[in-house]
């Protein structure tokens, strides 16, 4: 038997590998994503007080910070059955919207676009930011122009730019002063116009993966999963909503009611999880979530100027969409939502209020915290004990629910190209690191531990982190 490994997977957050095996007459066997970390957030804050959840779960991320934080938050105020003032509610969307934005524009500038540039090449040493500096020095610069506006507007608005620390029980510890206001307004002035064009550069790059036959790669059709309000894309608040692979509405739940749609499985070549649909079944309830599948599920968009291209890009592709590829299309369409919705939230005086905050009287004891983070939906739930100390934590993270697709993305590019060991040239290795690339994973965030259990030599199915059967 012979083995080939992609390790480690590189431009993703975290460390992974791909194996490629073949039997002694040299045909292609298994092709298996694993990842190969684990981390135990989830009993780190068994036994801490509650209201440190919004402090501790960002160091889970320096990327996707913004977040866990806010994920937490809302857990938190659950937890004491408050509702925060809007002054408080408006800072927090504004915060989401600028880590959408540094985190888009950090995706597509500096670890997709090589992928989309030089899908083709060997030269692993082209395929970098580098590479693409030289070929299209604009890229580049505004993926770094776009985060620096979004860490702005996390340090002014979260007190810090990497792991924010103004999200409190109940609301926001600090207002934003008019003058820190101005600043933002000023430095975003450009922000919509910059994503816009960052949208058309991917537009073009994708056209070229089409001709050349690879906006196919790890392509198959499953659910998508997504949050929306009143139908609206929205990464901030609302309902969970599920598609079939035909588009049609399968459920539409509130965050609270996770637990009776999302399991869980453990495999023995992976420390992630294998998340699917309950009632679908570990098989037939594969589902994705990210930026295609919020696409797939809303109704439209919240801005005019992302609404254009949503209508465009449906006209283009249909609905649903499956392409692993179009996730990055998906991701400059929200980078234009999010900037717009910046631009909205910073002209609106409300923003400056200082009503933002309100005591919490009670202790329910029990809350759920939910939004989109960048690469798709995020759960927090938290239980404690009466003086409020956490006894239970459960994180389902974005990247852990996109797994499944990505192992099965892996093993459709390989049996696509590669029937020995002698296909298994670098571009076509490369090929499944850009499906991985493509849903823009976070293999640190995702990694967590289940009673123990990170490895298993069978199907072990679990519901809210408990284990309920073996398959």
């Amino acid at each position: 038997m012979t083995k080939l490994s992609i390790e480690p997977v590189t431009r993703v957050e975290g460390h992974g590998k791909v194996t490629l095996s073949f039997d002694d007459s040299g045909k292609l066997d298994k092709v298996n994503f694993h990842v190969v970390e684990v981390r135990g957030f989830e009993k780190f804050l068994e036994g801490r007080y509650i209201e440190d959840a919004p402090v501790f779960t960002p160091r889970i991320c320096g990327i996707c910070q913004v977040s866990h934080n806010l994920a937490s938050a809302r857990a938190v105020d659950n937890v004491f059955g408050v509702k925060i003032p809007k002054t408080a509610d408006m800072l927090r969307n504004l915060m989401q919207q600028a880590s959408n934005v540094h985190s888009h524009a950090l995706h597509f500038g500096m670890l997709a676009s090589p992928d989309l540039m030089f899908p083709m090449t060997d030269d692993a040493l082209k395929r970098n930011v580098l590479g693409v500096a030289s070929e299209n020095m604009d890229v580049v610069k505004d993926a770094i122009s776009m985060r620096k506006i979004g860490q702005t507007i996390i340090q002014k608005v979260g007190g810090r730019a990497i792991h924010p620390v103004t999200a409190v029980v109940g609301g926001q510890s600090k207002p934003l002063t008019e003058e820190e206001r101005d600043e933002l307004l000023k430095m975003s002035e450009n922000l919509v116009d910059t994503a816009e064009r960052t949208l058309v550069v991917g537009k073009q790059l994708l056209d070229g993966l089409k001709e050349q036959d690879l906006l196919e790669l790890g392509y198959f059709e499953s659910y998508h999963m997504g949050m929306v309000n009143n139908g609206a894309q929205d990464i901030y608040e609302g309902k969970i909503r599920v598609v079939n692979p035909e588009g049609k509405i399968e459920y539409e739940y509130e965050p609270s009611e996770y637990l009776n749609y999302m399991s869980e499985g453990v495999r023995p070549y992976s420390y992630l999880k294998f998340p699917y649909l309950t009632e679908k079944g570990p098989v037939d309830g594969v589902y994705r979530v990210n930026t295609l599948s919020r696409l797939n599920v809303c109704d439209r968009m919240p801005t005019p100027i992302a609404q254009k291209y949503y209508e465009e890009f449906v006209k283009t592709f249909g609905k649903p969409a499956h392409h692993p590829m179009l996730f990055h299309y998906a991701r400059l369409i929200e980078l234009i939502s999010s900037a717009e919705l910046i631009r909205k939230f910073l002209e609106d005086d409300a923003i400056v209020g200082t009503d933002i905050r309100v005591e919490p009287t009670d202790l329910v004891g029990e809350g759920v915290g939910c939004l989109e983070a960048p690469r798709g939906t995020l759960v927090h739930h938290f239980k404690t004990d009466d003086k409020g100390i956490i006894t239970d934590a459960n994180l389902v993270v974005a990247t852990v629910q996109n797994n499944p697709a990505m192992d099965i993305g892996v093993q459709k590019v390989a049996e696509k190209y590669i029937k020995t060991p002698e296909d298994a040239k670098p571009h076509v290795l490369n090929h499944m690191e850009m499906v991985i690339r493509a849903y823009d994973p976070c293999l640190s965030c995702a990694t967590h531990t289940i009673d123990g259990k990170e490895r298993m030599l069978s199907m072990d199915v679990y519901k809210g982190g408990k284990l309920i059967k073996t398959l």
